[in-house]
């Protein structure tokens, strides 16, 4: 067995944190309901649990429950389609999608909801290799390739229901932090996916599959893991754009030492996780915060700029607004939280006669993604 000494500290600081919150009280003694009435528990504020916002919590835990919960997962899109795609479409799964849902069922105390969602996930995605990131019903075909970020935030999931529940999460978290470690870890560098047909990584990482808070996390040497952190801090604050436009480059090439992307436009969401990931660890700029701030009290995060901070569409999306609502929970900002989320519900479907009803979405053409609503439905529970 290895010595899990970095898992031990991390999670006992979260258990420092959550004992903080709630003024010692630790609701994880395992026998919480699994209707979501929950208090929730986050290292976050908890800026969510309103009698406002909590009934939109439930619906939209609802409706994700009965209209996009399959056997393999929650479906990509509520609308069907032969899922023959390059990207994933209509009822095909995700591990993403696998992790934010667990993440949200941890943090608000649902254990039924969150083993039943567990076994489900490594029915459907589990590999020698770690997490296959995509699978489609359709043709029975699980994706030869895993995502970093996606395993990292399964596992994150995994140490937050063992602090909340107790049991062996923990242990089953560790198992696959070292497949994670042995793959996508070579020489010291993160990288973004593990091809296990051809027993290799890409060239590069994402700016935004730096989620320090869940390498802190795995059970890896301690000195391997501090400069592993080390390395990855010093590229992601590298690809700081300006202060004028204080969002992030997408990627890093280890080869080339360059930044940049094929359109060499910035993507709105993806800063915003990096901003979050900086955030949970004290990193973040505040000319980020304060940009952000200003974006969202005028309503105008779009999804897209250019490099000068120019938006290239006049598109928004729940996502970028629910990331920023939990930006603002995890900086202790309560004003942008509120802000935020009430941008979100812009796209809130609010006709209880609608079978699309509490979800984020396009009615008219009967359209519901996945991160959209699992990241909105995370940010309830910030």
């Amino acid at each position: 067995m290895k010595k899990r000494v970095g898992y031990v500290v991390a999670l006992a600081a979260i258990a420092v944190a959550i004992w903080w919150y709630f003024g010692g009280n630790l609701a994880g003694n395992g026998n919480n309901k699994a209707s979501g009435e929950e208090k929730p528990i986050a290292m976050s504020r908890g800026y969510g649990d309103t009698s406002q916002l909590q009934p939109h919590r439930l619906k939209l835990q609802q409706f994700l429950d009965r209209q996009m919960l399959g056997k393999d997962g929650v479906y990509t899109n509520y609308k069907e389609t032969d899922e023959a795609a390059e990207v994933a479409t209509g009822h095909e799964t995700l591990s993403e999608s696998a992790g934010l849902l667990l993440r949200y069922y941890a943090l608000t105390g649902q254990k039924e909801a969150f083993d039943r969602v567990w076994m489900q996930t490594k029915r459907t995605f589990v590999t020698e290799a770690g997490f296959s990131y995509r699978y489609s019903p359709l043709h029975n075909k699980q994706y030869p390739l895993n995502a970093a970020v996606d395993d990292l935030r399964i596992i994150r999931s995994l140490h937050e229901a063992e602090t909340v529940f107790g049991g062996d999460y923990g242990r089953e978290a560790d198992q696959y932090s070292a497949r994670l470690y042995l793959h996508n870890v070579q020489n010291g560098k993160l990288f973004d996916f593990y091809d296990w047909t051809y027993k290799t990584t890409n060239d590069f990482i994402t700016l935004c599959y730096a989620d320090f808070q869940s390498l802190r996390l795995l059970d890896a040497p301690s000195k391997e893991k501090r400069k592993l952190e080390e390395t990855l801090l010093e590229i992601v604050q590298g690809g700081y754009l300006s202060d004028a436009f204080p969002f992030y480059e997408t990627r890093y090439g280890y080869a080339t030492e360059k930044y940049g992307d094929h359109d060499g436009e910035i993507n709105t969401v993806e800063s915003l996780l990096t901003i979050l990931h900086l955030a949970e660890i004290g990193e973040e700029r505040p000319a980020s915060v304060s940009y952000l701030k200003r974006l969202v009290e005028a309503g105008t995060l779009f999804g897209r700029y250019d490099r000068e901070g120019q938006p290239v569409t006049d598109i928004q999306s729940t996502a970028a607004y629910a990331i920023a609502a939990m930006i603002g929970s995890t900086i202790g900002d309560q004003a942008l939280y509120q802000a935020s989320v009430r941008r979100m519900e812009q796209y809130r479907i609010g006709d209880e006669s609608s079978p699309l009803g509490g979800s984020f979405g396009n009615e008219a053409v009967k359209e519901v993604y996945s991160f959209d609503n699992l990241t909105a439905l995370l940010a309830y529970a910030y």
